[in-house]
C-alpha cells in the first residue's frame, strides 16, 4: 500500500513538472499526434523537386517561402514594381487581388516569364474568382449555402471554382472558410462562414475542399485555429480569444481536425491572440511557435502547407514592423508568408536567423521542398502560359451558371408561412404590389415576379420624405397582396446590417394591413433587426442581393420552386439554426437552364445562330423563343428589333400578333371546357349550336369534320374586298375615321367599322359554297364562328370567358385581344404595312383582315401575347388540362382533342395540328418530334408545339410579315422547325451521354 502511495505521488509530481515546463515554454501539453491523411501533393515526383531545389541558392530557397500581392487593376508602375520583385528576389509566388480576368492573365504570363522557378499563384476566392475579378461568375457566400442539404452541390461549386483557377493559371484558393461563426457581431468572418454548427461547417468545408483538390487546385482551410467568435476585425486590430483549451478543442479546432483526416492540402493561420494557446501578450497566432508548430504541425500532425494570413493586416503590423513580422512568422513554423511587403528585408532577416541558429537550414529546406512538391502537383513542372482566347466564355460557362443558380435554389429559406400563404394560389383573385425597399429602380426580384402574374412595381427609396411615405401607403391600399423585397442591406454588422430605422417602421406598418410577404436580401443575422415579423404572412431569407437570389425568391412565392433551405445560424429565439419551413414547388414554371434538365447550353446556342441568321437574311426583324421541359423554362430569349429600323429591341415581355395560334389558344380552350361541362359536343352538327345556319349547306356538318379541316369548307374569304369601291376607296356605309355608336369597332388607327357589318361576315360564311371534293383542306371559317357558339352557350363575351376561365388564373395576362387597350404601344410588336386595305402600319391592331373587321376579337386570329404567357397555356395542355392547383380541362377531353381523328388519311387532331407521317422535309414540325406531339403555326411567323413524350413546350414568335406578307424567307429557311430540331438534338445527345456513362459504369 505504501509503495502504491509513493508511486502515485511520483506520477503526480512528474505530471506537474511537465505541465510547468510546458507553461514556461508556452507550448501546450503534448498529446498523441492526430491520425491524418497526408495531402496528395506530397506524393509527387521527387526527381523534379530535387533537380529544381539543387539550382537554388540559399537566398532563393528562402524567397520560395514568400508570396507577394498583385493586382490587375493598378497602373503600369505598380505592375513593373511586381515584375522587378519577381525577377530580383525570385519569390515563390503571387496572390492576386482585384482586377479583370484578361488583364490578370496577361500579367500572369508576364510575371511567369520572369520567374526562375514557376510562380505559385493564389487568390482569396471564397465564392469564386468573381470575389476578386469583374466579368466572372460569383458564387453565393458561404453562409448563403450553409443551410442547404446537398453537399454534392458544394463539391460541384468547388469543381467549377477549380476550373476557373486553372483557366487563369492559378494553383491555390484560400478557401474554404471553416471558422464556426457563433457571434452575430463578428465583423470579419460572419457571412463568409458556413454557419454556427461545427459539424455542418465541417461537412460543407470538406465538400468544397474536395471539389477544389480533386480537380487540381489546392484548398486552404482558414482561419486557424478559429476566427468565428470574435468581435474585432483582424484587418484593423488584433482580436483576443479568451476561451480555454477545452472549448477550443471541442468547437473551433473541430473542423480543422476533420478536414485534415480528409487530405486537406493547406491551412491559413489567423492573426489572433489566444492566451490558452500562447500567453505572450499581443502575439498574433501567426507568429506563435506554440500554435503553428506545437499545435498545428506536431499535435494535430498536419503535413500540408501552412500559410500566414496577409502580413499587411493591422492584427500583425501594429506590434511588429516590416520584415520582423515575416521573420517571426517563419520562426513560428509557417511555410509560406502571404502578402509580404518588404521582401528584401525579410529574406535578409531569415538568412541572419539561420546564421544565429534561430532556425536551421534543414528546416528551411524541408519547407521549400514541400513548396516545390506542390508546384509539381499543380502542373508547374510543365508550365504553359495562359491562353487568352475565349477566356471570358470559358470562365462564365453554362455549367458554372447552373451550379450557381442551383446553390441559390437550394439555400433559399422560408422562416414564416402563415396558413400556407406560400406559394400564392388563385392568381385571378390577387392584386399584387411589388414593393422594393431601399432602392428606386426595378429589381430582378420584381422582374421575376412579373413573369408569373401582373404586379405593380412600387418603391421605398432611402431617406424618403414624409409626403412620399404617405403617398406610398395610400397606393398600397389598392392591393390585396404586398410582396416586399428588402434590398441594399449590408453583409456585416455595421449599421445594423443595413436595416434602417425607417425600413423597420414601414414594415411594422405593413404588418398591420393586407397580406404581406417579405423577402430579405441580406445577411441571415439581419432578420433580428426587423420588428413584428411574426405579424407578416410570410418571410423569406434570401441571404444576399444577387440576381439569382432575388429570382429564386420570386419563384418560391409563386410555387415555381420549393423552399428547402435551413438557417445556418441562430438569429432569434424563434429563428434558430436549422430552422426553415418547406414549401411546395412545381405548381408553375421554374426558370432555369438546359443543364437543369440534363441538356447542354452549348447545343442550345445553335438556336441563337439560327434566329440571328434569319434576322440577317431579313426573314424576320426579331423574335421571341421559349423552350420548357418538365415544367422548367430552360431557354427564353428575345432577338432583334420590332422592325427593320432597329429602333426598339425585342423584349421577352413584348406582345406579338399570334395569328392562327389564336385558334388553339382561344376557340379550342373554350370548346374543350364546354365539352367537359356537357354544353358542347364535337360529334354534333353546326345546326345544333348555330340556329342561323339551319337550312344552309353547313347545317349538317359535324364539328368533328370541321375541326379536322375535312368538312369541305372554303379556306378563307377576303371579306375586306366587299368594303372597297373599284377606285380603292371604302364604301360610305362601312368605315368612319372616328368612333361613334354606329361605328364602334376599331379596325385600325382612325378606322372604325359599322356596328352591323360583322353580321354580313357571318352571312357570307353561311352562304359560302362547299368544296366539291371531300378531304383535308385547311379553313379559317369555322373558327370565326366559335365565339358565337361560346357566347350563346355561356352568356359571356368570348374574351371575358377566356380571361376569367384561363388567362387570369394562369397568370397569362398578356394574352389578349386589342392589346393597345391594356398595354403601351412600345410593348406591342408591329406587323405589316397594309397597302391595300387599311393603308397603314398595323401596330396594336390585328393583322388578319377578317378578325380586324370583327373588332379585333375572333376565334381564328386576333390574340396577342408574349412567349412566356402563351407557354403557360400550352403547358396546361401538356399537363393534361391542369396547372398549379387547378384543373381547367379534363384529361380525357384534352387527350381526345389532341389525338389524330382520321389517321392516316388526315393528320389533324380536333383543331390541333400534328406531325406529318412519314416525315416531310420543310414540313409542319421538326423531324425529332414524336407522333404524340401537337401544336400549330401562325401566318405572322408564329409557332408553338407540345410534345408529351419529351415533356416539351416550344414557342417561336416573330413578325415575319413586317413590312410585307410577301416575305417568305422564314418558311424558305425553315427557321421555326430548324430551331425546334435543336431541342431534339440536345435531348438525343443527352441520351447518348447517359448510355455511354452507363456502359462505362458497368465496365
Amino acid at each position: 500500500m505504501r509503495v502504491c502511495k509513493i508511486t502515485l505521488i511520483f506520477i503526480l509530481f512528474a505530471i506537474t513538472t511537465l505541465a510547468q515546463q510546458a507553461k514556461k515554454s508556452k507550448i501546450p501539453v503534448p498529446i498523441k499526434p492526430e491520425i491524418v491523411v497526408p495531402p496528395a501533393f506530397l506524393q509527387t515526383n521527387q526527381k523534379w523537386v530535387d533537380s529544381v531545389f539543387a539550382t537554388l541558392s540559399p537566398e532563393e530557397r528562402i524567397a520560395q517561402m514568400f508570396m507577394i500581392a498583385a493586382y490587375s487593376n493598378r497602373n503600369r508602375a505598380f505592375e513593373d514594381s511586381i515584375a522587378q520583385v519577381v525577377a530580383q528576389y525570385k519569390v515563390g509566388g503571387l496572390i492576386f487581388f482585384q482586377g479583370g480576368p484578361v488583364r490578370q492573365a496577361k500579367l500572369t504570363n508576364r510575371y511567369q516569364s520572369l520567374a526562375k522557378v514557376p510562380l505559385l499563384i493564389a487568390m482569396d476566392a471564397e465564392y469564386g474568382v468573381g470575389m476578386r475579378l469583374d466579368s466572372t461568375t460569383r458564387f453565393p457566400y458561404q453562409m448563403s449555402i450553409g443551410g442547404l442539404e446537398d453537399e454534392k452541390l458544394i463539391y460541384e461549386m468547388g469543381k467549377e471554382v477549380a476550373g476557373q483557377f486553372k483557366r487563369l493559371g492559378m494553383h491555390v484558393n484560400f478557401a474554404p472558410v471553416i471558422d464556426v461563426n457563433n457571434n452575430a457581431d463578428n465583423p470579419v468572418i460572419n457571412f463568409r462562414s458556413f454557419g454556427e454548427n461545427k459539424k455542418n461547417v465541417t461537412r460543407k468545408g470538406i465538400a468544397y475542399m474536395k471539389g477544389l483538390q480533386d480537380n487540381g487546385i489546392l484548398a486552404c482551410a482558414k482561419h486557424f485555429p478559429g476566427h468565428g467568435d470574435t468581435d474585432v476585425d483582424s484587418h484593423l486590430a488584433l482580436p483576443q480569444i479568451y476561451y480555454n483549451r477545452r472549448r477550443l478543442d471541442s468547437l473551433e479546432l473541430y473542423p480543422f481536425r476533420e478536414l485534415m483526416k480528409e487530405g486537406l492540402g493547406s491551412v491559413m493561420v489567423a492573426h489572433l491572440n489566444i492566451p490558452a494557446l500562447d500567453t505572450t501578450s499581443n502575439l498574433p497566432s501567426t507568429l506563435s511557435k506554440p500554435i503553428v508548430t506545437g499545435l498545428l504541425k506536431e499535435e494535430l500532425n498536419f503535413k500540408g502547407l501552412v500559410f500566414t494570413d496577409a502580413m499587411n493586416m493591422k492584427g500583425v503590423t501594429r506590434n511588429f514592423p516590416d520584415g520582423q513580422a515575416d521573420l517571426r512568422a517563419v520562426l513560428a513554423g509557417n511555410d509560406i508568408i502571404e502578402f509580404s511587403e518588404n521582401i528584401g528585408l525579410a529574406i535578409r532577416l531569415v538568412k541572419e536567423a539561420i546564421v544565429q541558429k534561430q532556425i536551421t537550414q534543414e528546416e528551411i529546406d524541408a519547407r521549400v521542398r514541400k513548396i516545390l512538391a506542390l508546384k509539381y502537383w499543380a502542373g508547374l513542372h510543365q508550365y504553359k502560359p495562359v491562353n487568352l482566347k475565349n477566356l471570358y466564355a470559358d470562365l462564365n460557362n453554362a455549367n458554372a451558371d447552373y451550379v450557381n443558380r442551383k446553390l441559390s435554389e437550394l439555400s433559399v429559406t422560408v422562416v414564416r408561412n402563415v396558413h400556407n400563404t406560400l406559394p400564392l394560389r388563385s392568381l385571378d383573385t390577387l392584386k399584387i404590389a411589388a414593393l422594393a425597399i431601399g432602392v428606386n429602380t426595378e429589381t430582378p426580384f420584381q422582374r421575376m415576379l412579373a413573369r408569373y402574374a401582373p404586379v405593380q412595381n412600387l418603391y421605398l427609396p432611402p431617406n424618403a420624405s414624409i409626403d412620399y411615405l404617405q403617398d406610398l401607403k395610400n397606393k398600397l391600399k389598392n392591393y390585396n397582396v404586398i410582396v416586399a423585397g428588402a434590398h441594399d442591406l449590408g453583409v456585416r454588422p455595421v449599421n445594423n446590417y443595413g436595416v434602417s430605422a425607417e425600413t423597420v417602421v414601414f414594415i411594422k406598418e405593413l404588418a398591420k394591413g393586407q397580406k404581406t410577404i417579405l423577402s430579405v436580401f441580406g445577411n441571415a443575422y439581419s432578420l433580428a433587426k426587423f420588428q413584428d415579423l411574426e405579424k407578416l404572412n410570410a418571410v423569406i431569407m434570401s441571404y444576399q442581393e444577387s440576381p439569382n437570389a432575388q429570382e429564386v425568391a420570386a419563384e418560391v412565392i409563386f410555387g415555381g420552386l420549393s423552399a428547402d433551405g435551413k438557417l445556418p445560424v441562430t438569429v432569434t429565439r424563434t429563428f434558430k439554426a436549422t430552422y426553415g419551413l418547406a414549401t411546395h414547388g412545381g405548381l408553375r414554371f421554374k426558370y432555369s437552364s438546359p443543364e437543369d434538365v440534363g441538356l447542354s447550353s452549348k447545343i442550345f446556342s445553335r438556336i441563337d445562330s439560327l434566329v440571328n441568321a434569319a434576322i440577317q437574311a431579313k426573314a424576320i426583324p426579331g423574335a421571341q423563343v421559349l423552350v420548357a421541359q418538365g415544367g422548367n423554362v430552360i431557354y427564353q430569349k428575345a432577338f432583334g428589333y420590332h422592325t427593320y429600323e432597329n429602333k426598339t429591341p425585342v423584349s421577352n415581355t413584348d406582345l406579338y400578333d399570334l395569328a392562327s395560334l389564336t385558334k388553339i389558344s382561344t376557340s379550342l380552350a373554350a370548346l374543350m371546357k364546354l365539352q367537359d361541362e356537357g354544353k358542347f359536343d364535337f360529334n354534333k352538327k353546326v345546326g345544333d349550336y348555330l340556329p342561323g345556319f339551319k337550312g344552309s349547306n353547313k347545317e349538317n356538318l359535324s364539328f368533328k369534320d370541321i375541326l379536322t379541316h375535312q368538312a369541305r369548307l372554303t379556306p378563307f374569304i377576303p371579306f375586306w374586298k366587299d368594303t372597297m369601291k373599284k377606285n380603292g376607296k371604302f364604301k360610305w356605309y362601312t368605315f368612319k375615321a372616328d368612333s361613334s355608336a354606329r361605328f364602334p369597332s376599331k379596325v385600325a388607327q382612325n378606322l372604325y367599322m359599322h356596328r352591323r357589318y360583322p353580321k354580313k361576315l357571318y352571312k357570307k360564311i353561311r352562304n359560302s359554297p362547299l368544296n366539291e371534293k371531300p378531304g383535308y383542306v385547311y379553313s379559317d371559317l369555322s373558327f370565326i364562328l366559335y365565339p358565337l357558339i361560346v357566347e350563346r352557350l355561356t352568356g359571356m363575351k368570348f374574351e371575358t370567358y377566356l380571361k376569367e376561365n384561363f388567362y387570369r388564373p394562369l397568370g397569362a395576362t398578356s394574352l389578349t385581344f386589342n392589346p393597345e387597350k391594356y398595354f403601351p404601344k412600345s410593348r406591342i410588336v408591329p406587323t405589316e404595312y397594309d397597302s391595300l386595305f387599311r393603308k397603314q402600319l398595323l401596330h396594336g391592331t390585328v393583322h388578319d383582315e377578317g378578325a380586324a373587321m370583327l373588332g379585333g376579337v375572333s376565334g381564328h386570329a386576333g390574340l396577342f401575347g408574349n412567349a412566356n404567357d402563351l407557354a403557360k397555356l400550352m403547358h396546361m395542355y401538356l399537363r393534361k388540362g391542369q396547372s398549379g392547383n387547378r384543373r381547367y380541362i379534363s384529361e380525357a377531353t384534352l387527350n381526345t382533342y389532341t389525338s389524330c381523328q382520321f389517321c392516316p388519311t388526315n393528320r389533324r387532331a380536333l383543331g390541333f395540328d400534328r406531325i406529318n407521317s412519314p416525315y416531310i422535309e420543310h414540313g409542319n414540325a421538326a423531324k425529332g418530334a414524336s407522333p404524340e406531339s401537337f401544336g400549330h403555326s401562325g401566318f405572322t411567323g408564329t409557332f408553338t408545339w407540345i410534345d408529351p413524350k419529351y415533356d416539351l413546350v416550344y414557342v417561336f414568335l416573330s413578325n415575319r410579315v413586317n413590312p410585307t406578307r410577301n416575305n417568305s424567307k422564314l418558311s424558305d429557311l425553315n427557321t421555326r422547325t430548324e430551331v425546334q430540331q435543336v431541342i431534339y438534338d440536345a435531348i438525343e445527345a443527352a441520351e447518348k451521354n447517359k448510355t455511354k456513362e452507363k456502359a462505362l459504369g458497368s465496365n
